[in-house]
């Protein structure tokens, strides 16, 4: 069967492959001011590190698999959901941990010395509000999950045209 990939699953692949990156790099490879790879290696021990790097980067190698194995062609019920669901946990987590204690302070006590320590050198477009501001590299994460899932809607609604 030949496949149409449309520019949107394009979009979705690059935007998963960034994700992937993320998950990869961003506390192992020094990235400027935009992570601080001795704080969280002073925070967490290599062991942890490993193991939220190996959890995060198979999440979003999952996501990308299904996607890859249905890649113009028809989605099924199961993996539309997959699609969307499992990106959606992500982005809920990434709300819970940074957005509503920043936006709202729910939790922000807790997280703000933590956050102080690992995150208090690198670069951030917003200021500083309840202890706590989500740094640059967070926010392109955030933004580019948000967009993968809007990507998501998009696809696995659509028909399929006819080649």
């Amino acid at each position: 069967m030949k496949r149409n990939i449309r520019k949107s699953e394009k979009a979705l692949l690059f935007g998963f492959s960034l994700l992937f990156l993320f998950m990869m790099l961003h506390d192992w490879v020094p990235l400027g001011s935009l992570n601080d790879i001795q704080a969280v290696s002073a925070e967490s021990s290599k062991k942890e590190l490993v193991i939220v790097t190996s959890i995060g980067a198979m999440q979003i190698l999952l996501v990308m698999t299904i996607l890859l194995f249905f890649i113009g062609k028809n989605y099924p019920i199961w993996a539309k959901l997959w699609l969307f669901i499992h990106p959606s946990c992500i982005f809920v987590g990434a709300m819970m941990s940074w957005w509503i204690p920043y936006l709202f302070g729910f939790g922000a006590e807790e997280r703000a010395e933590r956050y102080q320590v690992i995150f208090g050198n690198t670069h951030s477009l917003l200021p500083v509000k309840n202890g706590i501001v989500p740094n640059t590299l967070h926010s392109l994460f955030h933004m580019t999950l948000l967009l993968c899932i809007i990507l998501v809607i998009y696809i696995t609604s659509r028909k399929k045209s006819p080649p």
